[in-house]
């Protein structure tokens, strides 16, 4: 198997990918060619099809599939042109290969979140994570193997609960520093921040959004999620419910970043900042992760950041 996080300009590649997005399109001049997503574990790659033949046969979105394709640089990006395709047959790959994972272990993760949700003392909000992320199963199995993200930040699976544990440990570091805050609500709103990723995201292999996702978006799902929750619960104060459906819906902290509401609350505004603090803080160590052993410098960040990032350790 080759990576594509090992991808050499120039290099000759024959493997098997999984094809996450397929598109016809066409040149100035009107020829057809395929555009393609190809994945694998360790990361996505476009590929281009430039010349269509017998030697590309027939496949769909979410097949995996052989190629046989050259690593060309495109606008300082690494991309494939491709010359054959076949559909994969069964046992010429292993799944776990086209499945990225958190390097932890899930295990401790999801137990040191049970830790979090029994430290609640709010008897409605501990009944509310209880019945969400422990006594609800499928919600627990999705929470557990989702990623946070379809390829920004934690983009592999167990991802979302690795994410939810940074930014609610992130949050309980934080609420006995500040006067006014209500640790309670805002560990319960940073382990439910993200909920709506498990609809918003269809599982892996494939890890791309979803109808519902697309129309909808987690922030908004999440938030529909929780209430629904909450109304389940016997004698939950509707104050209190609005206070975590506002945190949850200000999570993303500006409207240009697809929050329907700022942060109106000390708790929305720590969490806010908290999320977006592990997801670039994530950002980063992933790009570090792939720097060249041999230079102080790993490299331009684009993603926003838009900068050359530099190594602060040998």
């Amino acid at each position: 198997m080759r990576y594509i996080e090992n991808f050499q300009e120039g290099e000759q590649i024959v493997a098997h990918y999984l094809c996450k997005k397929r598109e016809t399109l066409k040149t100035k001049s009107g020829k057809n060619y395929l555009s393609l997503i190809l994945a694998d574990r360790t990361g996505e790659c476009v590929a281009r099809v430039w010349t269509l033949n017998n030697d590309i046969q027939s496949f769909e979105a979410g097949d995996f599939i052989k190629i046989e394709a050259t690593v060309d640089v495109y606008n300082d990006q690494l991309q494939l042109n491709v010359r054959k395709i076949r559909k994969s047959g069964q046992g010429e790959f292993l799944p776990a290969d086209y499945i990225p994972t958190v390097d932890g272990d899930i295990g401790e993760i999801y137990k040191s979140i049970c830790g979090l949700i029994e430290s609640v003392e709010n008897k409605h909000l501990q009944a509310l994570l209880q019945d969400t992320l422990i006594n609800n199963t499928e919600v627990k199995e999705a929470f557990l193997s989702h990623s946070a993200a379809r390829n920004m930040h934690h983009s592999y699976m167990g991802g979302l609960a690795e994410h939810s544990l940074n930014v609610a440990q992130i949050c309980d570091f934080l609420a006995p520093r500040y006067k006014f805050v209500n640790r309670d609500l805002l560990v319960t709103a940073a382990l439910l921040h993200d909920i709506g990723k498990i609809y918003e995201l269809s599982p892996f292999p494939e890890n791309d959004y979803t109808d519902q996702g697309k129309l909808i978006g987690h922030i908004t799902m999440g938030a529909n999620f929780a209430s629904e929750q909450m109304g389940q619960i016997a004698g939950f104060p509707k104050d209190l419910q609005n206070l975590l459906v506002h945190c949850l819906l200000s999570h993303h902290g500006t409207l240009e970043y697809g929050s329907p509401i700022v942060p109106k609350t000390i708790e929305a505004f720590i969490l806010s900042n908290a999320d977006t603090l592990d997801a670039h803080t994530k950002q980063f160590e992933e790009h570090l992760a792939k720097a060249p052993a041999n230079s102080p410098w790993a490299g331009f960040m684009r993603s926003g950041f838009n900068r050359d990032i530099r190594k602060s350790t040998p």
